[in-house]
């Protein structure tokens, strides 16, 4: 976090930066300012920055927990405790908990809402700590730390005016900030908050995202359109796994049209499974196999059959089928 060589606009090492992945120097221009949007072609300046590093923590924290749980070794879940104190706990070392410079864009802005979505995977980080056993490496004060780290993070998602703003977004901008606001605000044990979020946000969104048919037209729009109708059923997916954790149904809920998240899933089904070709814009080949983990979540949520038959076909290997998002987040609250 703190090895970062391009400071952002407040000098400040802590504070995460990013660069807007669809944004290029202008050739038109000497300086190539401001620069220009390509929509699905990320510039490669874009993974020189904090969200890559976020992104690999992430990662690590989430393989070192599932290792350190088959192995029994302590050297795993050691490390992750580094990992997590480094990143959130020390003062030094820790990210300041907001994302006011996130996805900047030469010559335009020195960040946006839209960078919110930067944190994304959090989310499966934070689930993946929620199963960490206590010991030497990982203590109740390391894990209340956190969540105060959290806490501060959620306080400034939700009043920010880059909060607010990615708040309003109708596609999978919106879908993600409202699983970032429930997956926070459930680690923090704030129900309220998530509970409110879906309500007032959740409900709304799938209404208009959704079409009765099953088709999601804001992402088909897109140049990376399969990949993209993906990620944000992800998101929805995520959503209602976390919901179940409140007693809150959004698999099977639907508005009086059908306009569902299940729905959603099936009309996907045909072109996951190749049975009817893709007819709207994809710039790169979408594997099939990415969609496992969305249909891991949906079969074992739902049980239903057509599904459990697809993700299983889809999975290249065996773990694309464990599917996280259990209920180790709400255990640990209880436990704190």
């Amino acid at each position: 976090m703190v090895d970062k060589t391009k400071l952002p606009p407040s000098g400040l090492k802590n504070d995460y930066v990013s660069m807007a992945p669809y944004w290029w120097p202008d050739p038109q221009k000497p300086d190539g300012l401001p620069y220009i949007r390509r929509d699905g072609e990320t510039n490669p300046e874009h993974y020189n920055t904090d969200r890559t590093q976020l992104e690999h923590l992430c990662d690590a924290v989430s393989c070192l927990t599932i290792q350190s749980f088959v192995s029994e070794n302590e050297i795993h879940a050691s490390h992750v405790g580094r990992l997590l104190r480094c990143w959130f706990l020390e003062p030094s070392t820790m990210m300041n908990p907001h994302l006011r410079y996130a996805q900047y864009i030469p010559g335009r802005c020195e960040g946006r809402g839209l960078g919110l979505i930067d944190t994304m995977n959090l989310c499966h980080m934070l689930d993946m700590v929620s199963h960490l056993p206590f010991s030497k490496s990982w203590t109740q004060n390391d894990l209340s730390g956190l969540k105060d780290w959290v806490g501060s993070y959620l306080e400034w998602f939700l009043k920010s005016e880059h909060g607010q703003t990615e708040c309003r977004e109708f596609n999978n901008h919106g879908t993600w900030y409202d699983t970032q606001v429930v997956c926070f605000a459930v680690f923090c044990g704030q129900d309220k908050i998530a509970r409110d979020q879906i309500e007032n946000h959740v409900y709304p969104r799938i209404s208009s995202q959704i079409e009765p048919d099953g088709s999601q037209p804001h992402e088909l729009a897109r140049t990376l359109s399969m990949s993209y109708c993906t990620f944000n059923l992800t998101g929805f997916a995520i959503l209602s796994r976390l919901s179940r954790q409140m007693g809150i149904d959004l698999w099977g809920w639907k508005t009086a049209d059908g306009r569902g998240i299940l729905p959603a899933i099936r009309w996907m089904l045909p072109y996951y499974m190749g049975r009817k070709n893709w007819n709207w814009t994809q710039l790169n080949e979408f594997p099939p196999s990415k969609a496992a983990f969305l249909l891991s979540l949906a079969a074992e949520d739902t049980q239903d059959g057509e599904i459990i038959e697809a993700a299983g076909k889809l999975a290249e290997f065996p773990w694309s089928k464990i599917s996280a998002w259990r209920t180790g987040v709400r255990e640990f609250n209880n436990k704190s």
